[in-house]
């Protein structure tokens, strides 16, 4: 109980982040259109692995979670579920589902909870990015707010630039928010949360949090999943210092032994 209000205390009071919907716009049937876009990469590890996905269990299962849905204006919310690598396992795809009630709750997690799970190699976050605004944009649903919930441990190497990728997903009104697990840190030279901070969230009210130890996880989903649901961002979202130089957002991709032959491909000729 201690922890529930303590997590309640870090909700601001800010105004629900809502997007001006144009003037055809059919009104809206849920408070909020939300993916999960779920990390599933060949850096981490099986153990790692099954923490992230007991994390997102406990999250949705957690009273917190129904009882902030049913605090919107319309109590109810659509919610799907896709797991991502250097492609998007469309395996992993869990079909939308509007959720107004803790037995919609149960059949969401039941679903996600009978999934395997398994790893693969790359990371695109770009990818992840591009499948999940289409998820967005081709549901049967009308969002007062539209969420792509984006967690990974590690920068954008492989598929198609991170930036361009962002900048679609936001000229559609999608807010992207991030969750940084820095619990194996990178050997990029630019950490995780600041390569989220500012190449992958984006939009009204967007955050990132960051997660340093394996058994925090499921506290920090949780957290997002109710700053989400309510249309808030944390109080206490950490503020690049103003010396900082810029982060270059393709900072992954030149890692990638492969980087100067996609770049110019007529190397290979």
């Amino acid at each position: 109980m201690l922890r529930v209000l303590a997590l309640i205390l870090l909700l601001t009071g800010i105004p629900m982040q809502a997007a001006a919907a144009p003037p055809d716009a059919a009104p809206p049937d849920v408070d909020l259109e939300l993916v999960l876009a779920v990390d599933m990469s060949g850096s981490m590890d099986m153990e790692e692995a099954r923490v992230q996905r007991r994390g997102y269990l406990e999250a949705l299962r957690h009273p917190g979670f129904i009882n902030a849905i049913k605090g919107g204006y319309l109590g109810r919310i659509a919610i799907g579920y896709f797991e991502w690598a250097g492609l998007v396992n469309e395996a992993s795809v869990l079909a939308w589902q509007v959720i107004d009630d803790a037995e919609d709750v149960e059949a969401f997690a039941a679903r996600l909870e009978a999934r395997p799970v398994g790893t693969r190699r790359g990371t695109s976050i770009s990818n992840a990015i591009l499948f999940g605004t289409n998820l967005i944009e081709s549901n049967a649903y009308a969002g007062a707010r539209r969420v792509l919930d984006l967690s990974g441990d590690g920068h954008n190497n492989t598929g198609p630039p991170v930036a361009p990728a962002r900048a679609a997903a936001l000229e559609r009104g999608i807010v992207i928010n991030g969750l940084a697990i820095l619990i194996r840190p990178s050997g990029s030279g630019v950490p995780l949360d600041q390569y989220y901070s500012e190449c992958v969230i984006g939009g009204p009210g967007s955050f990132m949090i960051p997660v340093h130890e394996a058994e925090d996880f499921a506290i920090a989903v949780r957290q997002k999943l109710l700053l989400e649901v309510s249309g808030r961002t944390p109080q206490w979202a950490p503020q690049p210092a103003a010396a900082t130089p810029p982060v270059d957002c393709l900072i992954g991709e030149k890692l990638n032994p492969n980087f100067l032959e996609r770049v110019f491909p007529e190397l290979n000729r």
